[in-house]
């Protein structure tokens, strides 16, 4: 099964997980996958009931979809592996929930009208948790689901002690660290990722002045793009390969053992080091 497809669309994007998530389960249910899909197409459209379409542009649905994509290939290879423990088909669909909705603690309530959700970057993943809560109740989850859910998405939360996260089980941890690792590879393998680095400043330029000039870790766009290899060997191997058990190396299993992940960021990578060579 070739995984890799066109992360701008959804359906493609949804078909690919499910194809993955039927191979994996026996027991696999058919309108899973379309349903928690479309609970969060639904959310960043803005129909839900309580908030407005989502209005950053690089935190906006087809990064949610990028690292969805990454989730589900990652731990269709890690089955494919045989590795232990198995992970049951309830974590699995936890997971993917958590990674669909990880996302949402940038969209704003419809009386939110200024400015664009990039100014709760510093506190969207608890957000995201609040989000998540208010849905999946709705939604006929119980407690243990939606914590389990909420445990997973602190995964990606920057600077987060993934070993201080209470989480229920070893096969939820899998899960999470699954999640965490899917969103900085699925964002940096991204064929455009280069060219929406400056979008990126943009939101972290936002959430700054929305905290009066606090937490601004970039001078302006360039001087981001011209750090981004280092974040990458010096925060997103280490996360990857440490805090995350290497989960990423399941991704190789799925493509006769190469990591199409891996090859994406580095040409992601060598473009710009060729544009700002002192970030070599």
């Amino acid at each position: 099964m070739q995984w890799w497809v066109d992360t701008s669309d959804p359906l493609a994007v949804a078909a690919r997980v499910r194809a993955g998530y039927a191979a994996m389960f026996s027991d696999a249910q058919p309108l899973f996958v379309p349903q928690v899909f479309g609970w969060a197409i639904d959310a960043f459209s803005g129909r839900h009931p309580d908030y407005l379409p989502i209005d950053t542009r690089y935190h906006d649905l087809e990064h949610t979809l990028q690292g969805t994509l990454c989730y589900a290939s990652m731990l269709h290879g890690r089955a494919m592996a045989g590795a232990e423990p198995v992970l049951p088909r309830g974590i699995y669909e936890l997971g993917l929930i958590a990674i669909l909705l990880h996302d949402t603690g940038y969209l704003k309530d419809r009386q939110d009208t200024l400015g664009t959700g990039a100014k709760y970057t510093r506190t969207h993943v608890h957000r995201s948790c609040q989000f998540a809560e208010r849905l999946l109740t709705v939604k006929g989850l119980g407690p243990t689901e939606i914590t389990a859910v909420q445990n997973m998405i602190r995964c990606t939360g920057m600077g987060t002690n993934v070993t201080a996260i209470p989480f229920g089980s070893e096969e939820e941890r899998i899960a999470g660290y699954a999640l965490g690792t899917a969103d900085l590879l699925g964002q940096m393998a991204a064929g455009d990722y280069v060219d929406k680095l400056p979008i990126l400043y943009e939101e972290f330029a936002e959430s700054a002045a929305f905290n009066g000039g606090e937490g601004a870790p970039f001078r302006n766009a360039d001087d981001l793009m011209q750090r981004t290899p280092a974040f990458w060997q010096h925060y997103v191997l280490p996360k990857v390969e440490g805090d995350f058990k290497g989960l990423y190396r399941y991704l190789a299993s799925i493509e006769n053992g190469r990591n199409v992940y891996l090859d994406r960021i580095e040409n992601n990578l060598t473009r710009l080091r060729r544009r700002y060579p002192i970030a070599a």
